[in-house]
């Protein structure tokens, strides 16, 4: 697929509009980053952003949810919210000649969400039994206790959703502070992709959210944006274990990894493609086709502004908790003696370019992957850049990298008291 220019620009208020233009379909999308998320949450209101972003299209100091919900419907446009660990996000969809009247909306949704009372209640029930559910299922277990152990009192450390002692404490209040801190315009970036022109979409903005003014103190100075003081992630690598009686065992081992802004990033991700992604994956083929150890096995490692994570993990039968583990760790140690050959090194970076060329075909795409670039200080210019430096990682870079980061493993299991006794006789 061949790259589209992107066009940037800063508006007086401060606000970052990109766009990219797409006249193959008669759709244009938009993408409204907001640097706020899980990551700028206090630990005690975790979830908050969460609920924010399921009550901002409830209401608004004019208009009620029915009256939200009619707008959107009445021109076929789809219009969602959204929260993500590094930044919250409000997103559109609709035919080109709806699109000034449906841009109008998301300004008002953003500027003056009204946060319901009823809503608030309503979405703060759902978002409980939300995490009641997460705590039946095996993989949320493992993967949250995971975080914990590698997070400490960092926000990374608890999920999205927030636990149901955070969820039940958040007020109306609470997401109005959250709001009148954050969503503010010079910490906004607005992506928009398809059929519009570049000079006419940075007019529209413009002239929809021109009059939104940066907040003033009392003097008349800007109220200055500041980045949360978090604490440092310590590494304390560790064995965490909640016994369940389930049908299979959760194994996985998390390694503290690169943040996006490391120039081992890319590496990593090379590595985790090279490992855990899809049926020809290292992890995959050794683990499940030639030893049938797992119901399912993977690995991911997520982008992230601050510390990241590398997990591998594995979904086994009770009686294989042991040995899967056992195997799980040796493919990922495997990488820090054994380099990749020539032929596995260039599968995996056609892997890699090719799933991600497959997620710039819509307009959606392409407004979501700018957008999170710019949300990130990646600059525009990092679609090219990753896709000039694929190609030049080494197997050498690979080894390093792994030396680097696959260490001690923390390892988080979830299974029953049977697994948990066979894995406890390897421990060590």
């Amino acid at each position: 697929m061949q790259n589209r220019t992107v066009h940037r620009a800063v508006l007086p208020n401060g606000m970052t509009v990109l766009c990219t233009e797409n006249a193959a379909a008669d759709i244009v999308a938009a993408r409204v980053f907001i640097r706020a998320g899980g990551r700028y949450e206090p630990i005690a209101q975790a979830g908050l952003s969460h609920l924010l972003a399921a009550v901002m299209t409830k209401g608004t100091d004019r208009l009620t949810s029915q009256e939200i919900a009619e707008r959107v419907e009445s021109v076929g446009a789809s219009l969602g919210a959204d929260a993500a660990t590094d930044y919250c996000l409000l997103s559109l969809k609709t035919v080109s000649s709806d699109f000034p009247e449906m841009l109008e909306l998301v300004a008002e949704l953003l500027r003056s969400p009204a946060f319901p009372e009823m809503e608030v209640e309503l979405e703060r029930r759902l978002t409980l039994q939300g995490i009641r559910s997460m705590q039946e299922q095996p993989f949320s277990v493992a993967n949250n206790q995971l975080r914990q152990a590698m997070y400490g009192q960092h926000p990374y450390a608890l999920p999205g959703l927030g636990t149901a002692e955070t969820v039940s404490s958040l007020t109306q209040s609470d997401l109005r502070h959250y709001h009148k801190t954050y969503f503010r315009p010079d910490n906004l970036v607005v992506s928009i992709a398809g059929r519009i022109q570049p000079d006419a979409a940075m007019a529209l903005v413009e002239q929809v959210f021109g009059d939104w003014k940066i907040p003033l103190q009392a003097d008349g100075s800007v109220v200055p944006f500041t980045e949360p003081d978090l604490p440092p992630v310590i590494p304390n690598p560790r064995w965490v274990i909640t016994p369940q009686d389930t049908q299979q065992a959760i194994v996985m081992l998390g390694y503290l990894a690169s943040e996006v802004h490391n120039k081992d990033h890319l590496t990593l991700k090379l590595l985790n493609t090279y490992l855990g992604s899809g049926l020809s994956s290292r992890l995959f083929v050794e683990l499940r086709e030639k030893q049938g150890l797992a119901y399912e096995v993977s690995a991911f490692y997520p982008t992230r502004i601050d510390t990241s994570h590398f997990v591998a993990y594995i979904g086994t039968a009770p009686e294989n908790a042991a040995v899967a583990l056992e195997g799980l760790r040796s493919e990922v140690e495997r990488l820090q003696t054994v380099q990749l050959t020539d032929k596995e090194l260039q599968a995996a970076k056609n892997k890699l370019l090719g799933q991600y060329a497959l997620g710039k075909q819509t307009n959606a795409q392409l407004a979501q992957i700018s957008g999170w670039y710019e949300t990130l200080k990646l600059g525009i210019d990092y679609d090219d850049r990753f896709q000039q430096h694929i190609p030049t990682i080494t197997a050498e870079d690979i080894q390093a990298v792994a030396n680097r980061y696959f260490t001690q493993p923390y390892v988080s299991l979830v299974g029953s008291e049977k697994a948990i006794e066979l894995v406890e006789q390897v421990k060590g």
